[in-house]
C-alpha cells in the first residue's frame, strides 16, 4: 500500500537526473532485489549500507537471507521503496558495482 508518507520520503531521497523512460513497472513502488555473493560475515551489513547510499530510510528489516547448499555464496532479497525508475538504477548501479557482489537480479 502506497501512503502519503512512503511518497514524500521516496521524494526526499532524490533521484538522477536521468531522463524519464518508459517501464512497465508502476512507480511509487515496492521492488524486490535479489543480490548475491561469497558468504561474508559483513556481506548483509555492506548490502545495506550501499542501498542507504541511495536510498537513506532504507528499512532493512525485511531482508530475506538464505544460504547455497554448499555454504560458499549466501543471496539476499531486498526490498526496496522507489519512486521513478532512475531512483531504481541508481540502486541497481551501487549494487552491481560493489566488490562483494556478483549478480543483482
Amino acid at each position: 500500500m502506497v501512503t502519503d508518507k512512503k511518497i514524500s520520503d521516496a521524494v526526499a531521497q532524490g533521484t538522477s537526473q536521468e531522463p524519464l523512460q518508459e517501464t512497465l513497472i508502476e512507480f511509487p513502488c515496492d521492488f524486490p532485489i535479489k543480490v548475491m555473493g561469497e558468504t561474508h560475515a559483513d556481506f548483509a551489513n555492506e548490502i545495506i549500507k550501499t542501498i542507504q547510499g541511495v536510498l537513506p530510510n532504507f528499512d532493512a528489516g525485511g531482508i530475506e537471507m538464505r544460504g547455497s547448499s554448499g555454504g560458499k555464496y549466501i543471496s539476499l532479497t531486498c526490498t526496496v521503496y522507489v519512486i521513478s525508475k532512475p531512483q531504481l538504477d541508481d540502486v541497481y548501479r551501487s549494487l552491481t558495482s560493489h566488490p562483494m557482489v556478483k549478480v543483482t537480479l
